[in-house]
């Protein structure tokens, strides 16, 4: 039987030799590709893969809030350039089942399509070593929220209309974790907490 894959990268030539190699292997058929995050919803539904395997990084949605929106729809694999111990935590909880390095082979990503259709697991050993040295975030969902916000460029007005809480309570929140994260000022905060992958 064949497994039908999505691939979701933003980088055409990257995602067009995944694709082109996958297709090589015996058994993995690529139906679909698409290059952005917000894409990835609509063509699940339109192709219904067995297995979608996406990118982290990538416009208009990153890899895990789209891979939260299909997980009941069909197995999911993520790829990433960057090693933030905290993503490996937020895929488990997503519902990802595979998750490697970009710089993985075409044959270990083969691989982990493989494991995942088969109802296991495929995790990189040093992204989930890494991830288990970091240990949990430290932040709660409210601190996330208002950092993710501040990182987008958000006023403390805005975030406070968004998060629907006082201005007061924004700062608070953000205060917090710039403590949590022994961090001098929010903008280091918020480098931190991207860096392990935490927002």
């Amino acid at each position: 039987m064949t497994t039908r894959v999505l691939l979701a990268d933003d980088e055409h030539l990257i995602r067009g030799a995944i694709a082109a190699l996958l297709d090589l292997e015996d058994g993995i058929e690529v139906v679909a590709q698409v290059g952005r995050g917000d894409e990835v919803v609509d063509a699940v539904a339109e192709h219904r893969p067995d297995v979608a395997v996406l990118d982290i990084e990538m416009p208009g949605m990153d890899g895990l809030s789209a891979a939260e929106r299909i997980s009941a729809q069909c197995k999911i694999v993520i790829l990433t350039s960057l090693g933030r111990p905290g993503y490996l935590r937020r895929a488990m909880a997503a519902g990802v089942s595979g998750f490697l390095g970009k710089d993985a082979s075409a044959e270990e990503l083969a691989m982990a399509i493989r494991k995942v259709m088969a109802g296991g697991r495929y995790l990189d050993a040093e992204l989930a070593a890494a991830a288990m040295a970091a240990g949990d975030s430290p932040l709660t969902e409210r601190e996330r929220d208002a950092l993710r916000l501040a990182g987008d460029g958000a006023t403390i007005s805005r975030i406070a209309g968004e998060l629907h809480l006082t201005e007061g309570t924004v700062r608070n929140y953000l205060s917090s974790a710039m403590t949590k994260l022994n961090a001098q000022n929010r903008l280091e905060a918020i480098r931190t907490a991207q860096r392990m992958g935490w927002l």
